[in-house]
């Protein structure tokens, strides 16, 4: 049994981390931290867990010296000193915040005002999307888990840039997430009165996710990508949808695109891509580490027009998380994460 502990576990990710890893057939949760609520039982904090998880947070230090593996549900610039630290025990290292996604300091100094403590310690970490970078995450020890919006625009675009059916320059990404997102602590904009009945746009063509974005698809692609990036906040509590639009390159056709993207995630379990007609929906994937996938095609405007949806909370944070330690420690890559998405 692979011994796991979260540190951050009493936010939305790390509580999803909980129930997942609670269902995995080769893990034991060994250990749990949480600053804001050390010395509490995490049942007490989510009473759902009552009698399936009484474990008491403890200290950031009990975590690393009990498990194999350490699952970060931090916010950004918390991850790198637990990194250093996981990695000076030899453990591994699961990062659900961004501290390790861009491979450049530049960028990171730019969009989240730090520095790389470690540089060495950064060339290490592999970015953790399975679909696309298998091969890379398999026995690593340091993996940089994607967000929610940094998951959903590349799953709906990828088939397309890879094989280059697209222009890389001037994708637009129109994305829709559900509260989770926001963290577990409130704000104005989360609170009842200012979200219910409310659908709203945010930090427009300013989120600091836009430039990870450009960096995956920049790799799948070969070519430096540009991405305009709005996210809106839905007044729902789970889910990701993304409409992406991308300038056809001539002469490509919707049947085209369809075989591509039946070829391309053709053996990836968690990817669905929808039939001709069909509209991804992020009630269909709730709940689950699915990504729905359906594509259409402005004929008058010569636009793709690729939508994904996934839970935000799974597919989005947990879930792949789950699924790149599976792929660290060479088990079957669905393991603990078959479960399906409620019907209504």
């Amino acid at each position: 049994m692979i011994k796991a502990g979260i540190v951050g576990a009493t936010g939305y990710a790390g509580a999803e981390l909980v129930r997942l890893l609670l269902g995995h057939p080769q893990v034991e949760l060994t250990a749990i931290s949480s600053v804001s609520f050390e010395g509490t039982a995490l049942s007490e904090v989510y009473p759902s867990y009552r009698g399936l998880c009484d474990m008491v947070c403890a200290d950031q230090d009990t975590v690393v010296e009990k498990c194999d593996v350490i699952f970060a549900a931090l916010p950004h610039g918390l991850s790198q000193g637990l990194a250093q630290q996981c990695a000076d025990h030899g453990k591994v290292f699961i990062d659900l915040g961004a501290d390790f996604r861009l491979e450049d300091e530049e960028t990171y100094k730019a969009w989240y005002d730090g520095e790389f403590d470690n540089k060495e310690l950064h060339k290490q970490a592999v970015y953790g999307m399975p679909e696309f970078f298998r091969d890379e995450i398999k026995g690593k020890k340091l993996i940089a888990n994607p967000g929610c919006y940094t998951t959903a625009v590349p799953m709906a675009l990828a088939p397309a840039v890879v094989n280059h059916l697209v222009s890389v320059q001037g994708i637009i990404a129109d994305c829709k997430s559900g509260t989770t997102g926001c963290g577990r602590k409130p704000s104005q904009r989360t609170h009842y009165p200012e979200l219910n009945e409310s659908f709203s746009a945010y930090k427009v063509a300013n989120h600091r996710h836009c430039p990870e974005m450009e960096q995956t698809l920049t790799k799948l692609s070969g070519q430096k990508a540009s991405v305009t990036f709005v996210p809106h906040l839905l007044p729902i509590n789970r889910g990701i949808l993304a409409t992406c639009y991308a300038r056809l390159n001539e002469g490509v056709t919707e049947e085209q695109l369809r075989q591509v993207y039946e070829a391309f995630y053709k053996d990836e379990y968690f990817v669905r891509v929808l039939p001709k007609g069909a509209v991804a929906d992020v009630k269909h994937v709730r709940c689950s580490n699915f990504v729905d996938v359906s594509i259409h095609v402005d004929e008058k405007a010569n636009l793709l027009v690729a939508i994904s949806a996934i839970d935000n909370m799974v597919k989005g944070a947990a879930g792949q998380a789950v699924q790149n330690m599976n792929l660290v420690f060479g088990l079957e890559e669905t393991m603990g994460l078959t479960m399906v998405p409620p019907a209504f």
